[in-house]
């Protein structure tokens, strides 16, 4: 029994060295030189070194691709069509991908190397994607765990973005993160003040980019960050709306509030806001400021795991709970969800259950 178990130890040693070699050779000897790269049939031609993925190769030529794990592939944002030169489909992308994309030659790019020329086709409109030279203006605590910064841009000065929209926030190098990385961020500001953004981000353990920000950057700082990206803003109907947030996923949400104040939009509105106890709840005055400007908007908070000293007198338990409770049927109605992808998945299963349908549910899930 033993002989069994140190012979399973040394093949399972074995596999990960031989692994660790590959990655290491790849590395030390995957350049593949000059490499041409034709995008949507010559609207742009790159010419680049070879070796590194399509997603961080094209950002370097200033072309950025959505991608909310910032290249890490846990979204399957960062979709592009490859049509040539991209090698056989990875076991690592065929998650994100429906055989209609397969078959229409869609790939992950952060997954695939520039190892030759290839023939690629992405939407025009991200062409329209810049990069933003910002500086801290503010940061500090909505709670414990999550961070408001406050960015104020340099170059360009101001960004026209759709409320509920986000950027992908650029990491540098620095003590526990040895080459820069992206992460994205959804806008919570309002998009009538064009020279600044203001973001959300709830510390993750380990995390690149949240402990970056939550223990590493100051104010007055200089940051980059690209955008903006994402089809996640409010519809243009006279359908009822639900807003639905917890955590940090609330940034869009506010973003999105700030426009139905500013433009005057009166649809009836149910914002419900979830946290576990009453101290992870923010921004309550700010939220009571709206229910004053947007006439239709009703406003639910909910705890999932109130405590003692909370003496908690608004609802109990999970924003799929409230939501049960008050969505008789979905009827003209269209939802707008942001946060922890188990709470999106759950909302979206029980609202077209109510008979919402899917396509009127709009939602940005954490990565």
């Amino acid at each position: 029994m033993n002989l069994l178990v140190l012979s399973i130890a040394a093949l399972s040693g074995l596999g990960a060295l031989l692994a660790f070699l590959l990655e290491v050779a790849d590395s030390y000897l995957g350049f593949y030189g000059e490499c041409h790269i034709d995008i949507n049939e010559g609207e742009r031609e790159l010419v680049v070194h070879g070796g590194e993925s399509l997603l961080s190769t094209l950002m370097e030529q200033g072309i950025f691709i959505p991608s909310a794990c910032g290249g890490r592939g846990s979204c399957g944002y960062c979709r592009v069509k490859v049509h040539e030169g991209g090698g056989p489909l990875l076991p690592t992308e065929t998650p994100w991908l429906e055989p209609e994309e397969v078959k229409d030659n869609v790939r992950i790019s952060c997954q695939i190397k520039v190892r030759g020329n290839m023939y690629i086709e992405i939407p025009p409109e991200l062409f329209l994607i810049k990069e933003f030279r910002s500086r801290v203006e503010a940061l500090y605590d909505l709670t414990d765990q999550i961070k408001e910064l406050r960015l104020r841009l340099i170059e360009p000065d101001t960004i026209t973005f759709k409320p509920g929209q986000y950027i992908q926030f650029q990491v540098p190098e620095y003590k526990e993160c040895p080459e820069s990385v992206y992460r994205a961020y959804s806008i919570a500001s309002t998009a009538n003040e064009p020279d600044g953004i203001t973001l959300m981000v709830t510390k993750v353990p380990g995390g690149l980019a949240t402990t970056y920000i939550h223990e590493v950057l100051k104010e007055g700082d200089e940051v980059a960050f690209n955008g903006p990206y994402g089809d996640f803003y409010l519809r243009d109907s006279d359908r009822e709306i639900m807003l639905v947030a917890t955590g940090s996923g609330l940034a869009p949400i506010m973003s999105i509030l700030h426009q139905m104040a500013e433009e005057g939009i009166s649809r009836k509105t149910t914002l419900i806001f979830g946290a576990r106890q009453k101290k992870n709840l923010f921004y309550l005055e700010e939220i009571e400021a709206f229910k004053k400007r947007i006439p239709g908007l009703e406003v639910i908070l909910a705890l999932s795991s109130p405590e003692e000293e909370d003496r908690w007198q608004g609802e109990r338990g999970r924003v799929t709970d409230v939501l049960e409770k008050i969505v008789k049927n979905g009827a003209n109605k269209e939802a707008y969800l942001c946060g922890n992808p188990a709470m999106v998945e759950a909302t979206v299963e029980l609202l077209t259950k109510k008979g919402i349908p899917e396509e009127l549910i709009f939602y940005d899930k954490f990565t």
